[in-house]
């Protein structure tokens, strides 16, 4: 009998080393060591409250546990392959720290309600602090929105230059993407937020267990009411990995317009030296590198995100093995949102912008071409037939070789009569900027506007965040 293993009772041979290795989550769930130390003491604190176990055996368990924290937090412990994971590493370590005493732990719980417990603390930790990243980056662009509320650059749709706009009225679009992401990480919070322990391996358990005292323990709002759902859920798991996928795609979208402006052709920004790389044999060059990088890290969060509906597309009720598989995808994007939101704030507050290129781009464009259309409309005449003059004038000025500011009057009239002195007020870009003066435009007003919503938006999403941080102060 393979006297070793704490679940060897049943078996008659040991465990094959190559199964012994496959098997083995602790080279990756070592991770949640303390999270599983924190489920582990709120429990046996339940345990003495219910008279399930000596009250002194408790003291005993709680000491030993803070021992064995002590030592991970140290780097003196050793992980074991032979001990599977780390609930058994932990118990195994607790009773070589009190003795069999350390066996009564696990009274009342499986590692199927445990390690679920454990996912869902440590991913409400850190579903809090990506809301707090996601703040400081909305900060750096809003700090950057108000440097420049009278930068004009050009607007595109399809890459094509087609309205101006702010410079501080494109940033606050980034601003209003996060916040749907901070929404979307806030919403998910309450089923994150959900404690498992207390189910068992599949059907609760005979012992007269106290879970609300549990759930207020570690700070959870909700109990699983069903324990078959309890040990079997991940939908929190997917939940967030959607949401990291969305996150990640807002920050290559805006990376990938990083990487065109700080680009010759462009020329609109320059990205701090801190945030650049060189090249090895071109001495010239600094490469956007970190952006690069982000929007490329995006594929593998997405893949991630694919992988964990793959596991559980097709497991029965209630806890498989396959859901083993949960964890290095959920750690992985974990550390690979983590490093670019930590590096997108610093490289949006100390970029540099060029407002001079920005506004020779805006003047060397056609972008003002509505404007003249809806000056024609203002004087009686239909949009489509103002539409097709001014693609006639437009039309004209490529042949020419010029822009619609550089026409004589006299060139505007023999297009439409209902031209006057006064279209070249019409056509400067502060003036066609600030004609979109409805919410949610670009006019100086209304960006201001914005900025302001949005600082205290960003005020009520710190205080949000700052008060469930408290429950995972360990």
């Amino acid at each position: 009998m393979d006297v070793s293993k704490l679940w060897g009772g049943r078996f008659t041979k040991p465990t094959d080393q190559l199964v012994e290795a496959y098997t083995a989550s602790i080279p990756f769930d070592k991770e949640l060591y303390e999270e599983d130390i924190r489920g582990s003491l709120a429990h046996v604190a339940m345990l003495a409250k219910c008279g399930i176990i000596p009250a002194e055996d408790a003291e005993k368990i709680r000491e030993g546990l803070h021992a064995v924290l002590g030592r991970i937090r140290r780097g003196e412990a050793e992980f074991s392959i032979a001990d599977e994971d780390i609930h058994m590493n932990i118990e195994r370590q607790l009773m070589e720290e009190i003795g069999p005493v350390g066996g009564k732990l696990h009274t009342g719980r499986s590692r199927n309600d445990q390690v679920a417990t454990d996912m869902h603390l440590y991913l409400r930790k850190w579903a809090v602090r990506f809301v707090g990243l996601l703040a400081d980056l909305q900060e750096a662009l809003i700090g950057q929105a108000k440097a420049n509320l009278d930068t004009i650059v050009p607007g595109y749709t399809h890459l094509q230059r087609a309205q101006p706009v702010l410079l501080a009225h494109h940033l606050m679009a980034y601003v209003s993407m996060f916040r749907r992401d901070i929404e979307r990480l806030q919403d998910s919070y309450k089923r994150i937020n959900t404690l498992p322990l207390g189910a068992g391996a599949l059907a609760g358990t005979t012992f007269p267990i106290d879970r609300e005292f549990v759930a207020s323990q570690l700070g959870f709002e909700r109990i699983y009411d069903n324990s078959l759902d309890a040990v079997s859920d991940r939908d929190f798991i997917v939940e967030f990995l959607a949401g990291a996928s969305i996150i990640m795609m807002h920050l290559s979208r805006l990376c990938e317009e990083l990487v065109l402006w700080s680009s010759t052709e462009f020329g609109f920004i320059e990205l701090d030296d801190a945030f650049c790389t060189g090249s090895s044999i071109m001495p010239q060059k600094k490469n956007p590198d970190v952006a690069e990088l982000v929007r490329g890290k995006t594929g593998r969060v997405y893949g991630h995100l694919m992988g964990i509906l793959t596991v559980l597309k097709s497991l029965p009720l209630a806890y498989n093995k396959d859901m083993q598989e949960d964890k290095e995808g959920l750690f992985d994007t974990v550390r690979t949102l983590d490093g670019a939101l930590r590096l997108m704030a610093p490289m949006i507050a100390t970029m540099k912008v060029n407002r001079e290129r920005m506004r020779q781009a805006v003047r060397e464009d056609f972008s003002n071409a509505t404007d003249i259309a809806d000056y024609l409309v203002n004087k009686g005449l239909p949009f489509r037939q103002a539409h097709e003059i001014i693609g006639k004038l437009v039309l004209h000025c490529i042949q020419k070789g010029v822009f619609l500011l550089d026409l004589p009057l006299e060139t505007y009239k023999t297009f439409s009569s209902l031209f006057e002195e006064d279209i070249y007020e019409v056509l400067r870009p502060e003036r066609v900027v600030n004609a979109r003066n409805v919410y949610g435009g670009t006019a100086s007003g209304r960006v201001a506007g914005a900025i302001e919503r949005a600082e205290a938006e960003l005020a009520a999403v710190r205080e949000w965040a700052e008060k469930q941080a408290e429950r995972d102060v360990f």
